[in-house]
């Protein structure tokens, strides 16, 4: 197989087993010249098992913009290069799009060795409907993810976030919040030795009493119907107006008389402006 040069090669790697690889990424790698990665650590342990060994560059997050220049300096002198993340389909919540508008400003040929997605491998096993929107890793502190959630939770879509284990408790308490009488999906390690996975209702989901370790991708059904939107303003008014003669419980229920929303939502809301 031959080669272009003057192109960038996005290449797709195994996300655990090594043998998920294709030979078509394998081709390119042994013919690239140089291999952009995120760790060179964790790329080595591929590239040694293939016995492939080439100039490895650390393209990251941190370094994108300073490497840019170099990178498309080697290509134009005619080098063939290959970004590989270190795991899965690279730019999908990993580093490249810089370089890649950079590659497409200057005309430069960008060509995709497709393979190995835990995105696409674990909506494959949920079950769920295969519209979906993948968000990737979501906010880490409660008040930004709130805000997103509350605006996700409303698409009857199927949804895929990247989780850090040591904080999923943390995230599913929110999803119990906003995603009811949906169903989940945790993908532990996907396709290596301790794989597992989790399928539960979010409303019947206990939160883990100990540690995991792992990768997780999380997949949360689609929704029967388009939730519908709060209007938030519209009830604190009238939670405010009911207060004033009402007791907590019967304010809930007068509210819930004219608009058809989640009780505990709007509990949750009226208690708020109790405190």
């Amino acid at each position: 197989m031959k080669l272009n040069t003057k192109c960038l090669y996005i290449v797709s790697t195994p996300i655990g087993n090594l043998n998920d690889i294709t030979f078509r990424a394998v081709e390119v790698l042994k013919k690239s010249d140089i291999i952009l990665c995120e760790d060179t650590r964790r790329s080595l342990k591929l590239l040694n098992h293939l016995k492939i060994k080439k100039k490895l560059i650390s393209y990251h997050k941190f370094n994108e913009q300073k490497q840019i220049k170099n990178i498309i300096n080697h290509i134009n002198e005619g080098k063939i290069l290959s970004l590989i993340s270190d795991a899965g389909t690279p730019l999908l919540s990993d580093p490249g799009r810089l370089l890649i508008n950079n590659c497409v400003k200057k005309k430069i040929k960008i060509i995709p060795v497709p393979g190995v997605s835990s995105i696409t491998t674990s909506m494959s096993i949920s079950g769920f409907d295969d519209k979906f929107l993948f968000y990737g890793f979501l906010p880490k502190k409660e008040g930004e993810l709130e805000k997103v959630l509350s605006v996700l939770s409303k698409y009857k879509y199927s949804q895929i976030f990247f989780i850090p284990s040591l904080k999923i408790n943390f995230y599913l308490k929110k999803f119990k919040q906003y995603y009811l009488k949906r169903n989940i999906v945790i993908a532990k390690e996907i396709t290596k030795i301790h794989e597992e996975f989790f399928r539960e209702k979010i409303e019947d989901l206990s939160l883990f009493k100990a540690p995991i370790k792992g990768e997780l991708t999380v997949v949360i059904s689609d929704s029967e119907r388009e939730a519908k939107v709060i209007d938030k303003e519209k009830i604190i008014n009238k939670a405010k107006k009911f207060l004033k003669k009402y007791s907590l419980r019967d304010t809930v229920d007068l509210i819930l008389e004219t608009e058809k929303l989640n009780k505990k939502e709007i509990y949750k809301m009226c208690l708020n402006l109790k405190k």
